[in-house]
Formats: structure tokens, sequence, C-alpha cells
């Protein structure tokens, strides 16, 4: 096995992070598997920690780029099947894990989902295909004239020109490589019902997580007739625009912890001024007077000089509240920071940023949302969101320049559909709130929601929530699911101190 690195970029409130891919080598023809039309290899699926690392069966699909041209370029869709983890043949309807961002590789989440439907793969094969311009699905990186890929500055803060420019360069690294108006939801479900044809099965089951959730409803709502069950995780409804919703849903996600302080007596002593407020506070001081800080890194114990801006503590406030492990240290360290102690904040957002752990590609990611959200966002004429519409400015900033594709008129259509569909919200996620799921739940008469207390953005491992994903998949009823064991979830208590939270 030959394992070869490469950056990957982000979307814009992720960092760039370094994703180890693996080469099949050579293996005997007795190693190959036949799955339908498809000739499988065995590979490993790697992780940054060796640790996570997953065996699995891959194979490459080739498709045409442009569906209206069947002969004109074609790319390779990189396939992986995890087999069940019983004797014998899965179940003849497989789980099709459907990733996030839009950006996401669906193979580079191999470790976490294979956690997380441990239960599902008892019975049930696992297929994770890489949506075009991701992974190995003849991504969308951006390539410099040296070969190198490109990306952006991350030592100054980014500014809607900046990413524009950088737009522009990359389409132009693109141009004989890819066209990326063909590079959309639509084109990945179409996709994705070609891999199920060669697969040789007439139904499959679908898992989709955060932008995921988006690709599922659209392949459910365009083939129904091959789609068994579905479960959203994070629920983005067909109508909201990716990008243009975040200063609302983070609003509402910071006054849910600062909720939570104050029922919290020990926490609400500590901090008699509430989260909201003291983000706020720290945001105003520091948007008039950027601070230098001298940090140590929590991953390598290095000694840094880093300059904090009040932009950057918004990024870091959204990160800490993707996850409640993290968010419960949010009102200390902005204690701290109120106090003129910087370090704290500094040190815990190398934390964040390798905790959350997901690499997006940005070119697809452009060439999603340029085609599907751009246009239909409009910017409010007043703000008192901790949020700005600069953030919306940027997340969009590339579409001008950027060669954009097409979206079918009943796109933003609410899914309506008699098909069995389990909605899963995190009670604290800054992105995809619960009140998402519920305006899904509406067109969906055989759905059922349920909520995670006390959890951030995305909740396939939380809890019980494996043992209920398979039992949905095996009788594909989420009504008559038991989910009690739920309530033992709960929040995660603030931390009063570095020494962690008052019993």
């Amino acid at each position: 096995m030959r394992v070869s690195c490469r950056p990957l970029a982000t979307g814009a409130a992720l960092l760039l992070l370094a994703a180890c891919q693996a080469t099949p080598e050579a293996t005997p023809e007795a190693a190959q598997r036949q799955y339908g039309h498809l000739t499988f290899k065995p590979c490993t699926l790697t992780s940054t920690r060796a640790s996570d690392n997953v065996e699995a069966q891959c194979a490459t699909l080739q498709v045409a780029e442009n569906p209206a041209a069947p002969d004109g370029r074609k790319i390779g869709l990189n396939i992986a099947w995890l087999d069940t983890s019983n004797e014998g043949e899965g179940k003849g309807d497989p789980v099709f894990f459907l990733a996030g961002g839009p950006g996401q590789a669906a193979t580079e989440v191999a470790a976490v989902i294979n956690v997380a439907l441990r239960e599902v793969r008892k019975q049930r094969d696992i297929i994770l295909v890489d949506q075009r311009g991701t992974g190995k699905s003849n991504p969308l990186t951006c390539v410099g004239a040296d070969g190198k890929e490109m990306v952006l500055d991350d030592t100054i803060a980014p500014t809607t020109q900046a990413i524009a420019d950088f737009a522009a360069q990359c389409a132009t690294s693109l141009a004989s490589r890819a066209d990326t108006r063909f590079y959309t939801t639509t084109q990945a479900i179409a996709d994705i019902d070609t891999v199920r044809a060669a697969l040789g099965v007439d139904k499959i089951n679908l898992i989709g997580g955060s932008y995921g959730t988006r690709v599922a409803q659209q392949y459910a709502a365009h083939y129904p007739q091959h789609t068994r069950a579905v479960v959203i995780d994070g629920v983005a409804p067909n109508d909201v625009v990716v990008g243009g919703d975040f200063a609302n849903t983070f609003e509402a996600a910071i006054d849910l912890q600062a909720a939570q302080c104050r029922k919290d007596a020990a926490c609400a002593k500590r901090f008699p001024v509430d989260t909201r407020t003291q983000l706020k506070n720290v945001m105003d001081a520091l948007a008039k007077a950027p601070v230098e800080v001298e940090y140590r890194d929590p991953g390598t114990a290095e000694t840094k000089r880093d300059v904090l801006t009040s932009d950057s503590v918004t990024g870091l406030a959204f990160m800490f509240s993707y996850m409640p492990e993290l968010s419960s240290l949010l009102p200390v360290v902005l204690d701290e920071a109120a106090h003129g102690r910087y370090a704290p904040l500094m040190s815990l957002s190398g934390m964040a940023s390798r905790s959350l752990g997901v690499q997006m590609n940005r070119g697809m990611q452009w060439s999603v949302i340029c085609a599907e959200d751009a246009d239909r966002y409009q910017e409010p004429a007043t703000s008192d969101r901790l949020l700005g519409p600069e953030v919306a400015r940027m997340f969009f900033a590339a579409c001008p320049g950027w060669k954009v594709g097409t979206r079918p008129k009943d796109f933003t259509a609410p899914l309506k559909s008699d098909l069995p569909v389990l909605l899963l919200s995190g009670q604290f996620d800054p992105v995809t709130p619960p009140r998402y799921a519920e305006q899904v739940l509406k067109t969906l008469p055989n759905g059922r929601h349920l909520i995670a207390k006390g959890q951030g953005h995305g909740t396939l491992n939380a809890g019980c929530m494996p043992r209920l994903l398979g039992q949905f998949m095996d009788k594909a009823d989420a009504k008559s699911l038991d989910a009690t064991c739920l309530d033992s979830l709960s929040p995660v208590p603030a931390f009063t101190s570095f020494n962690g939270w008052e019993p």
C-alpha cells in the first residue's frame, strides 16, 4: 500500500488540513470481488490517525462529465464498499452515505462512518461515493503554474476581493481539467443512481449529513422508485440558502448556550455576564484594537505569536459551537479574554480546528453554492447579529468569476414523499438547527424527527444513535422506533474554570 498526502482546501469557516489518500497497489485477481458490474479491489481508507484506518474494497466507475455529451470527457467516480460485518452477503439494498460540505469526500470520513454505522453494517453493505469534484472523483483542486496546489494566504484576514481573485486564478487552472458547470447536486444524484445501477440493485438506502441531506432529499424526490429509506442528520431544507442563514442560526445557538449557563447555579454565579454579551464585548474591543498574543500550541506545545482580531474570535466561537465538548469551554475563555488574557482563546482555536477535522474541496463547494444558492441570497437591510453580512459576502465572493451551472426549476421545492424518513438534529446545532428538520418533516407523513439533547452539528455517533440507525435500517419504520435511550443525553456543563465544571 502506497500512501500520498496532499492539502485540501476548506470552506469559509474551516481551516486547511492535510489528508492522506491510500493508493491501492496491484492486487492478485483472486483478491478482486464483483458487485454487480463493478470489480472491486482491496484498499485502505486512511485517516490522520493510523488506528482509524478502514479496510475496504475500492472501484472506479467512469461517467460522462456532461450528461448531455456522453461521448465527451469522462471522469472516474471513486467508490468504496464496506461489506457487512456478518458472515455471508449483506441484504440486497445497501446504504449509501452522502457526505457534507459541500466539498467533503465520503471516503475521507470512512473512520467516522464505520463507527456510526456499525449496527447498520451488521446487516447491510455501506457504499461510499466521493461526490464528483471531491476526494478522488476528479477533484476540483486549484493548481498553480508550478504544479502545486494553490491556497489562500491564511496569515491575513480574508476579504471578498482576495477570495474573488483566488477563485479567478483557480477557475483558470481548472479550465483544461474540468467544466465546473457539471459539479452540482443535480449531477451528483444522477451519479448515485448510475452507481446503484452498476451495483445491480433496485433500491438503496440513503444516509446524508449536513449538505448531504440536500443530496438525499434531491435523490429521493427524483428517484423514489429506487429509494427504500432515508436518514438525514443536520437537516438543510431544499429552500435554505447555504451560507445565507449562518448569522441567525449561530446567534440562536449562542443564545441557547447562554440560557444553559443561566439555569446552572454555579455557572450563573461564575459568569454573571452571559455568553452572548461577553462574546460581543470581546469582539468590540478587538475591533477597536487587535492584539498580538503569545500562546502555546496545544498540539505541539510550541510557543507562538499571532494577532487576534474580532473576526477571528467570531470564527473560533462558530467552530466551538459545532461540538458541545468545546462549547463548554467558551464561557471561561471569553471571561479570560474580557480580562485581557487572550492566550487560552488562541490556544483553543488550534484544538477546535483539529477536532473539527473536516476536509473540503473549495472548487466543488463553489460549483454547488454558486449554482444553487448565491442568486437566492438576499442581504438583510440591517443586522444586529454577531455574524454580520460580510460572512455571506465572503461565502459567495467567488461566484461572479466562477463558471456556474444551473439547477432544475423544482430544486427548492420541499420533499413530498411517503418514504420512511428519519430526521436527526442536535439541540445546539449552529448551522442546521432543529427548526429546519421540523420544516422538512411537514411533507413527510412517514417521517420522524429526533433531537439529540445537548448535541451540536452531527448526531450519528451520539449516545445510542448507532443502535437506532441499525433498527431503522432493518425495519424501515421511523415511527416504531423506541428512542427513549436518547433521554440519557444531556448538555455538557460549562467549565467554570480550566479544571472543569463544579459538581
